[in-house]
């Protein structure tokens, strides 16, 4: 038998694995690194966070990044020069992490990388055609696996589309084994560049779903780089706080058939981009509206998306908590919308011992610990349970 062969077959048979977690999302910060100790597995898995930290990127490698992101036309030599690139450079990152950390590689059982997404293509955006759903991430995992000499487990979304999903949300597996609770409803939300949650009912039944809701940074971020060189996001919100709401902008922005779609959905920035602003603009006659009431428009839509999402799904409910995740978590105009309607305040997950940065780089890292740990679980709840994961041995 292959010597890491044998050494995959008893990392899943340790009661307990370190596992790191990559995830690098479309605002191009940094690649979130997660040191992540997990104990068991499926619905038996405990977590406990170790380390973390965010790799920050330069501004050179942000715009090579860009330059092929959900864009329908890309140089194919570029797209395949940075697989490899990103993944070499991920295990960069990874060794300078550990090195900091005061550990060695030999002391981690695996990594989970869930790359770079440069293009997200679920069928329902699409004209009919002959092709499915449809997602593409980029940082090939055997770089990774070559340069760390750690076993590594990259592209998890594959397989959630070849089972019949679209490829995302991803968290509704992760999110239901850490932190369904008994008594507590819990929409656990993430506002990314897209905006997602899960519902979490206190009776852990099958109703529990993951579902994009809409653009959470994405277009704040995208109109903000394009009006403001230098810069790539609206600061402590501070452009659009000067800004006012503009209600004919706004139902044009919410004009589009997603939003009558039924939950679980995906979508990206592909649809929720500057040319869908743009074409909402000219739609409402408002092309000459200012970069102010711009964003604090864009800022409303992303929030009341998520508002209308909740609102819908918990209904039945009589109570419900907010657990919040990702960039969006600090705009502060967004989530002031938020609270106000929701006449409370949203929590971060750091009250579930989880660093609200970490969140997804975390879920990554529990996908890897079940497709190695892990049993079948079946088809349920509104998800594909299948082992998720390619596996690159370093040698």
């Amino acid at each position: 038998m292959n010597s890491t062969i044998q050494k995959l077959y008893e990392i899943a048979n340790k009661p307990t694995r370190l596992i790191i977690g990559l995830m690098s999302g479309t605002s191009f910060d940094g690649l979130d690194i997660a040191l992540c100790e997990f104990t068991g597995s499926g619905t038996t898995t405990t977590l406990r966070l170790l380390q973390f930290v965010t790799k920050e990127y330069a501004p050179a490698f942000k715009e090579e990044l860009k330059s092929v992101f959900a864009k329908a036309s890309v140089s194919l030599e570029k797209v395949t020069l940075l697989n490899a690139y990103i993944g070499s450079y991920y295990a960069e990152l990874v060794k300078a992490s550990i090195s900091e950390w005061g550990i060695t590689a030999g002391e981690i059982d695996l990594i989970a990388s869930h790359g770079q997404s440069i293009f997200h293509s679920p069928k329902h955006q699409r004209a009919a055609d002959q092709y499915g759903n449809a997602t593409l991430q980029i940082g090939d995992g055997d770089h990774l696996a070559f340069g760390t000499g750690i076993i590594t487990l990259s592209d998890f979304r594959q397989k959630h589309i070849a089972a019949g999903g679209e490829g995302a949300p991803l968290a509704v597996y992760g999110d239901r084994l850490l932190f369904s609770d008994p008594h507590e409803n819990r929409i656990m939300l993430n506002i990314g560049g897209i905006a997602n949650f899960t519902w979490l009912p206190a009776n852990d039944s099958g109703d529990s779903f993951s579902s994009d809701v809409g653009p959470g940074n994405t277009m704040m971020d995208q109109y903000v780089q394009s009006r403001f060189p230098g810069m790539y996001y609206d600061k402590d919100s501070a452009i659009g706080m000067q800004g006012t709401i503009n209600k004919a902008l706004l139902d044009a922005l919410f004009d589009h058939p997603f939003f009558r779609a039924k939950f679980p959905k995906t979508t990206g920035p592909e649809l929720f981009s500057l040319s869908y602003l743009h074409a909402a603009l000219e739609r409402s006659g408002q092309s000459r509206l200012s970069s102010h009431d711009i964003l604090a428009t864009l800022a409303f839509f992303s929030a009341g998306s998520i508002i209308e999402a909740v609102s819908s799904t918990a209904a039945g409910a009589n109570e419900f908590e907010i657990y919040a995740s990702g960039g969006g978590i600090y705009n502060r105009l967004l989530v002031d919308h938020l609270e106000n309607h929701f006449h409370k305040k949203l929590r971060s997950t750091s009250v579930l011992e989880v660093n609200p940065d970490a969140k997804e780089a975390v879920l990554f890292a529990l996908l890897a610990n079940e497709a190695v740990a892990g049993k079948k679980a079946g088809s349920s709840y509104n998800f594909p349970m299948v082992s998720m994961g390619k596996i690159s041995i370093p040698d």
